[in-house]
């Protein structure tokens, strides 16, 4: 099946007037500062730390909870 050539010059010219819209807005964009950048890296760090921290406390008490009690329960009841 062939595409007919009106077809894929059309394609090509919405291509080119998309990529020229791109180029205006993205001159338009107020783009971050330095300053921004770094404050706002340092919190995703921060928050990404204190998460992890959160899961591992979550994770060692639900094993002590299954381990210990639940499945302790079952190996010394007989």
């Amino acid at each position: 099946m062939q595409v007919p050539l009106e077809h894929a010059k059309g394609a090509w010219q919405r291509f080119r007037q998309y990529a020229s819209e791109v180029k205006i807005e993205t001159k338009r964009v107020t783009w971050p500062g330095k300053q921004e950048i770094y404050g706002t890296t340092v919190m995703v760090v921060l928050t990404t730390f204190l998460f992890g921290i959160y899961f591992w406390a979550c994770d060692e008490v639900f094993q002590y909870i299954v381990v210990r009690r639940i499945l302790g329960y079952f190996m010394h009841r007989g």
